[in-house]
């Protein structure tokens, strides 16, 4: 079975939905997947909009890629039906994020016969430093261009193991998307090489990653999205810290209420731009509809905001 770290306290599963995924686990467990019935493409599940491009930028024509989750859908207390759960055991190879970010797929994976891989296996944590999860892992690592490109190793992997015969293919794609990640990031570090101070101030702590990658002094409201966000303590930290290294601007994410920064922004005449995309692509109209071009969207956003304010 597999192992979910301990992350976040999240709603239990309603227990309708309990019991209806049960009936549905039980009969799916006969059914083949979709590759052993049809001989079509093999379908390959995973848990959010972005992981699904990731792994799209890997598999290309040979497999196809789908999300439980869609676009804009805030993915930390997601809370899954039961199509759901057809949709997980008619998979041929399932994938998630790990690190305790699904707290709510771990019943969809008991008794899964697709094989099953965690993208951020091998990926040094870090971990929270405040709040009520205080020393358990980030689980937002797909954000670091560095350890991103561990998430393409592991894609790679799993559906090499999933069709060996296309293995040099797979190979082929992870190498050359794991080339771009590297030359976003070594232009990021190019351009804070003259800056004093680099620092980002946003609402979700959801950049220390890309903090640990980058040299950035990060202040966030609140280490990961729950249903208290934003508390007078919280916005007065964040007031504090603004006021001292004066930023020239404040993000939030897309998937967030901004309304406690923009509290922060009227208090400290530091702009709230944005927002930043970090659990949900944008979808195909919007400024970040692939993986690769949300981690290049906000890199430009967080780069542009590194001039201080007066």
């Amino acid at each position: 079975m597999p192992k979910f770290l301990g992350g976040q306290r999240r709603r239990p599963l309603k227990p309708a939905l309990l019991a209806a995924c049960a009936a549905m686990a039980l009969a799916s467990c006969a059914s083949p997947g979709p590759m052993a019935a049809s001989g079509e493409k093999p379908v390959v599940l995973t848990t959010f909009s972005v992981l699904a491009d990731l792994v799209r930028e890997v598999g290309g024509e040979k497999v196809e890629v789908v999300s439980i989750t869609k676009p804009g859908t805030e993915i930390h207390g997601y809370e899954p039906t039961p199509s759901d759960l057809v949709r997980v055991h008619e998979a041929d190879l399932v994938l998630d994020n790990g690190l305790g970010l699904e707290r709510w797929f771990e019943p969809f994976v008991r008794g899964l016969d697709a094989p099953h891989a965690v993208l951020s296996a091998g990926i040094e944590p870090a971990d929270i430093g405040s709040g009520t999860y205080t020393g358990r892992p980030n689980p937002h690592a797909w954000m670091s261009p560095v350890a991103s490109q561990q998430y393409v190793l592991n894609a790679r992997d799993a559906l090499s193991a999933l069709l060996p015969r296309e293995a040099d293919y797979f190979a082929g794609r992870a190498a050359a998307t794991n080339a771009k990640l590297q030359l976003m990031l070594d232009d990021a570090r190019a351009a804070l090489a003259t800056v004093p101070e680099p620092t980002l101030a946003t609402c979700e702590g959801a950049f220390s990653y890309l903090a640990r990658d980058l040299g950035l002094k990060e202040s966030f409201l609140w280490p990961v999205n729950s249903d208290s966000e934003g508390t007078p303590r919280q916005i007065r930290t964040q007031i504090d810290f603004v006021t001292r290294l004066r930023p020239a601007a404040l993000f939030c994410e897309s998937t967030i209420n901004p309304g406690a920064q923009q509290r922060v922004a009227e208090a400290t005449g530091v702009p709230l731009r944005g927002p930043l995309y970090v659990d949900s692509l944008s979808g195909p109209d919007g400024p970040v509809p692939t993986f690769l071009e949300l981690i290049d969207y906000d890199l430009n956003l967080i780069l542009e905001g590194q001039r201080h304010a007066d």
